[in-house]
């Protein structure tokens, strides 16, 4: 039924009206009180003007009615209107009125109007569907960069929140299995009754969700966790009488809890598919933080027990070596007569104990190293230095070794020397383990010790070690170790830098070994930033490489530095680039001044010599500007208190500072 409202006090007119429309309702008035009282009220669909009524003014009366959603008819009489009065009426229609115009116009106006409606509704409707969708893809997106479940969840449910306004939410989780969660989302209080219903409300939908639940829920031990938004009302037992939807959350039969909302208004088959699809999406995430932490847990055992390896390994090495020095040392005065006269045999048998001392000497040495290494407290020394002396040291050291096997061992030095920075002491650890091992897995021929200059672009190497080695660049000192031995099958090179390996075969069962001595050496390697490899043929013989950084490249330094910032960026740290200049001769001396210059900043270094000038850049990472200050202040005192070395000289000190959210810091 149609509501009108005729505004006229013509008899005739309602007449016809009412007889044009006697199914309806058809209120008049010509009282501009009783009219907008009708208009608030009745809520009319038409309000039909008489134009010929003398008491209103149509001017001020249009333009109120059109605030009102309604259609405006204006019977046109013998007045005439400005556009003020037309430019707010809908239709109109001429007196004397037609009575089946007057029917055919309000029918097309009343069809025009459901039209519109429906289109607003439609409208309306697609607007909500398009910030729902809006809602899942930001909802899904911020899923997407987390791993901490807490946060997983409340990102669920503010995209439920969000996209269908609900009054009351209520999550189940578990944080541990001694700690079930009820998170309680609620746009007002909540009663103390109403929160022990739905305590255990909670508890009942657990217990039905799962034939055989893991874990234990009561009363007791549930936590509750609320976000009230306004304390202005109080939520009672009425809300549980609201509409409301529940859903798992469960993925491929792994159960993470559950969620459920409650919303006087009720929920449309299009709310159903956003809550279920929202739910769903947070079910992956959930999954991979489950993993997450089940690796970081299990990653923190694994670094417990390798602690706990290193260190019995450790304690065990030491508290060996004490009595087999003893061992060792009662052995060799025995030997030297100075305990009395021998038989024949006693020296034979004291000859082969002392040589097994000495072996297992070095294995216990071995283990110390490699805890030492991966606790992170192995020392080093480093300094500006050459490899000819250290090559020198081994050959002459291991060359009676060689004799006894009919061995030679043969090395001819560069004709323009290189200057590395490395500590000599663990380069000569490195190649007597490479030329030992030589000489135990070579029964005849030459062992030939060579040394050159090379490009990371220009190295050969088996794919097995690229990992290793790809990350070079620039300019390296490659030493390289060759023998005509036993060689080694290709399918066991990726293992010979294992710990504890050794390729099976009869000779290297004979030889035997702590096979620490190839990862030991690789750890070494490591810490002086270059990289070992090894290429071989079987019964052909073996060649074991290893390359240092050259201390005067600075492609290399450059490269380096690079890779320290890129590395402090993601692990939000820094670098400082600190660069002293004086003249070559303070310069040497600040290098090699004892505890000065120690490895932490001289790892990544470059000597630039220019003339009388010499340059030393140092990359340190996690430096900061108090550590570059602390550095200036110590080289200060140590050149003032050493006069009578340094002199009056002149250094100049400066440094930068890079880093992730850094800002940069420079002095110079």
């Amino acid at each position: 039924m149609t509501k009108f409202l005729l505004i006229s006090g013509d008899k005739e007119k309602e007449k016809v009206v009412k007889d044009v429309f006697s199914s309806d309702e058809v209120l008049v008035s010509v009282e501009e009180t009783v009219i907008f009282d009708s208009l608030e009220v009745e809520e009319p669909d038409i309000v039909i003007l008489d134009g010929d009524t003398d008491s209103l003014d149509f001017k001020s009366l249009c333009r109120k009615i059109k605030q009102y959603p309604v259609i405006t008819l204006l019977i046109l009489g013998e007045k005439k209107y400005n556009k003020d009065v037309t430019h707010n009426i809908n239709l109109f229609i001429k007196a004397p009125i037609d009575k089946k115009l007057l029917s055919a116009t309000i029918d097309s106006a009343l069809r025009t109007k459901q039209s519109l409606l429906k289109m607003t509704k439609t409208n309306q409707e697609l607007a909500r569907s398009l910030y729902q969708l809006n809602v899942m893809y930001n909802t899904s997106s911020q899923l997407a960069g987390s791993l901490d479940k807490d946060r997983l969840l409340q990102i669920m449910n503010e995209g439920i929140e969000k996209s269908l306004n609900f009054e009351l939410s209520c999550t189940l989780t578990f944080r541990s299995e001694r700690e079930p969660v009820l998170i309680i989302k609620s746009l007002y209080k909540i009663s103390d009754r109403l929160l022990e219903a739905l305590k255990l409300r909670a508890i009942l939908s657990y217990k039905s969700l799962l034939a055989d639940p893991p874990y234990e829920i009561k009363i007791g031990n549930l936590k509750i966790e609320k976000d009230i938004k306004h304390n202005i009302k109080e939520f009672d037992f009425s809300v549980l009488r609201f509409d409301n939807m529940f859903a798992p959350i469960v993925h491929n039969d792994e159960f993470y809890g559950f969620t459920e909302i409650y919303r006087e208004k009720p929920f449309s088959t299009e709310d159903a598919t956003v809550f279920q699809t929202l739910v769903q999406q947070v079910t992956i995430p959930l999954q991979s933080a489950a993993f997450t932490q089940e690796l970081k847990a299990t990653n923190r055992k694994l670094q417990k027990l390798e602690r706990l390896k290193s260190e019995f390994i450790s304690i065990v090495s030491h508290e060996l070596r004490t009595p087999l020095t003893a061992i060792k040392n009662a052995m060799d005065i025995i030997l030297s007569g100075k305990a009395g006269d021998m038989s024949e045999n006693i020296e034979k048998f004291v000859s082969m104990g002392k040589r097994n001392a000495v072996r297992l000497s070095g294995i216990i040495n071995d283990l110390l190293d490699i805890s030492k290494i991966e606790a992170g407290k192995m020392d080093f020394k480093f300094e500006i230095t050459k490899i000819e002396p250290v090559i020198e040291y081994v050959k002459n050291n291991l060359t009676v070794m060689a004799k006894e096997k009919g061995l030679n061992i043969k090395y001819t030095p560069m004709e323009n020397s290189i200057e590395i920075y490395a500590d000599s002491n663990r380069l000569e650890q490195v190649l007597t383990n490479l030329v030992s091992n030589a000489i135990k897995f070579t029964p005849s021929g030459d062992i030939e010790i060579s040394t050159k200059v090379v490009n990371a672009r220009e190295l050969h190497y088996d794919q097995c070690f690229e990992g290793d080695i790809k990350k070079l660049q620039g300019n390296y000192l490659q030493v390289c170790v060759e023998d005509k031995g036993i060689g080694i099958e290709r399918k066991d090179l990726n293992h010979v830098f294992d710990k504890f390996a050794q390729i099976e075969n009869s000779l290297s069962r004979k030889v035997g070994g702590s096979g620490l001595g190839l990862p030991i050496a690789r750890q070494l390697m490591e810490s002086h930033n270059g990289a070992i490899w090894c290429d071989s043929e079987i019964n052909k013989g073996s060649k074991f490489y290893f390359v240092l950084p050259i201390a005067n490249d600075k492609n290399n330094f450059n490269t380096i530095t690079k890779q320290l910032i890129q590395k402090a960026k993601a692990n939000l740290s820094t670098v400082a680039i600190i660069k002293i200049k004086s003249t070559n001769k303070v310069m040497d001396n600040l290098i090699h001044e004892e505890n000065l210059l120690n490895k932490t900043y001289m790892e990544n270094s470059l000597v630039e010599k220019e003339g009388k000038i010499t340059t030393l850049s140092m990359a340190v990472f996690g430096g900061d500007a108090p550590s570059a200050e602390f550095l200036k202040k110590k080289i200060s005192t140590i050149t003032e208190q050493k006069k009578n070395v340094y002199g009056e000289c002149d250094i100049m000190f400066s440094y930068d500072i890079e880093g992730e959210g850094h800002e940069k810091d420079s002095y110079s």
